[in-house]
């Protein structure tokens, strides 16, 4: 097997090892706190509001702190030693990461403190993995072609990750946890032990590595003799450069809705399936589709970063946004009794909106080469882009729980807590009627979640195609961006 080979594959097997984990934290974090530990909704808004101000600022500070540790030590774009810095961050925080997941599983604390803890440290450890994976992509690889091929092993490694989800429905069972709990234990243990040995086959190859440079499109580029007397890069200074940098911004719009649009499939994907098809469906169906609704993303990547190497992202993502929606309009129309049609639609509706998730990587490495040229800098600093990017959009994945479970007891009338001690007291009629919203079968509560999965979609992709049609980052822009890029680093600079 060729080097290069080696290198893509072990990339993309990282991600393999953090969504088998994340997939099934996503579906089931909500869950046990509100039907196992019986978490009330008070505690539950308090720390998801603690999480949404750690989960945005972790991003941007974890991604200086990597960034201007390079700039410090001027070391120049496309070298080597950013790529071995970010793999040995890898190395070092991907066993927190699986540890932080197995805190959930577990009741150790009074849950409304176990519930701010678990997320903080889980994200945290998360965001390192994933900004540190991100950030590879751009360093890795300039050219759009060599790009996509990494994402390819990416999409392919994470839909075999996504299988996770298949056998955790069988797992599942609040009355008896303890099934789930060790279904968790081997998640962990299989994920640690493929953390181990991507990484230190990454760092192998690395190491063995002497010439300043990373992939490209022919898997070469020439070293830059000199180095470039840079000064730090100042906060101030990269915030201001920063509110000019329009791209940037109105692809975090963009982004801002569709992290919130993908964690509310996400978190609500169960919930849809018991009160919409629970009915109807058997349970190894209903594990089937959700599996479905997890692999199919990934497996259809592949198909949609082809039609990127052919077409552009921007104009992938557009026509994405344009399906979502219509598909939107048509179920709305036919209304909730068509079950076929439902469930084609509950999955398709994941299936395109992760789709364009998996994408957006792309366009932030195209932001970082952008970013690298108009600021005449010299070295890249993709990973404080990524994760500026992130604090932005980032506020998505909290209030997707927190809008979800709000909408959902205005459109049915009951709420998904078991308690509700928001004030210390309440009446007993409206105390019944919370505790027992997971029992319930009728029209009211069938039609209100309906809506609730309807609407959302359908007002995320028209705000989502005003913001994108704002972005002008491809098309000749573009190929002017991508060239001058590669132009600086062959050159030494701008």
């Amino acid at each position: 097997m060729e080097p290069m080979e080696v290198v893509r594959i072990s990339y993309g097997s990282i991600a393999l090892f953090w969504s088998i984990l994340h997939n099934v934290f996503l579906l089931y974090y909500v869950e046990i706190f509100v039907s196992v530990y019986k978490i009330d909704k008070t505690s539950f808004w308090i720390g998801e509001a603690v999480f949404l101000v750690w989960n945005s600022l972790n991003d941007p500070l974890f991604g200086w702190i990597s960034d201007h540790g390079s700039l410090e030590n001027n070391i120049h774009v496309g070298s080597i030693e950013i790529v071995r810095k970010r793999i040995r961050a890898l190395m070092k925080f991907s066993p927190v990461f699986v540890l932080g997941f197995l805190s959930f599983w577990f009741s150790w604390l009074q849950p409304s403190l176990q519930f701010v803890i678990c997320l903080c440290i889980y994200d945290a450890f998360l965001t390192l993995i994933d900004l540190n994976h991100s950030a590879l992509l751009a360093d890795l690889a300039l050219s759009e072609e060599e790009r996509t091929k990494l994402n390819s092993y990416s999409s392919f490694f994470s839909a075999i990750g996504s299988t996770s989800v298949f056998i955790s429905y069988y797992f599942w069972d609040k009355e008896f946890i303890i099934t789930f709990q060790t279904f968790c234990v081997c998640l962990a243990i299989f994920s640690f032990v493929g953390f181990v040995l991507s990484t230190s086959t990454l760092k192998h190859y690395f190491e063995k590595t002497s010439r300043s440079s990373v992939l490209t499109s022919t898997n070469e580029r020439h070293e830059v003799a000199t180095r470039h007397n840079s000064s730090s890069l100042a906060l101030k200074r990269y915030v201001k450069q920063l509110l000019g940098h329009k791209n940037f911004w109105w692809f975090t719009a963009m982004n801002l809705i569709q992290v919130f649009h993908c964690h509310f499939n996400s978190n609500f994907f169960p919930l849809f399936l018991d009160k919409l098809l629970g009915h109807t469906l058997s349970p190894k169906s209903a594990a089937f589709l959700l599996g479905l609704s997890f692999v199919t993303p990934h497996i259809n990547n592949l198909y949609f970063l082809t039609l990127c190497r052919r077409f552009g992202a921007y104009i992938v993502i557009r026509w994405l946004f344009y399906v979502k929606l219509a598909l939107s309009l048509v179920m709305l129309m036919l209304g909730p009794d068509y079950t076929t049609l439902l469930c084609i639609f509950i999955a398709s509706n994941r299936v395109f909106t992760e789709g364009t998730c998996k994408l957006l990587n792309l366009v932030i490495s195209d932001l970082v080469d952008e970013d690298y040229v108009i600021h005449h800098r010299k070295q890249s600093i993709s990973a404080l882009v990524f994760g500026t990017s992130a604090l932005l959009s980032k506020p998505g994945q909290t209030l997707a729980p927190l809008l979800g479970t709000w909408l959902l007891a205005k459109q049915t009338g009951y709420s998904i807590f078991y308690s509700d001690e928001v004030s210390g007291t309440h009446s007993s009629d409206l105390f019944l009627d919370e505790k027992n919203f997971h029992d319930r079968t009728g029209n009211d509560v069938k039609y209100g979640c309906f809506q609730v999965l309807v609407y959302v979609p359908i007002v995320c992709a028209i705000l989502q195609i005003i913001f994108w049609s704002r972005f002008k980052l491809h098309g000749r822009r573009l190929k002017v961006v991508t060239s001058q890029r590669i132009g600086a680093e062959i050159g030494g600079a701008v």
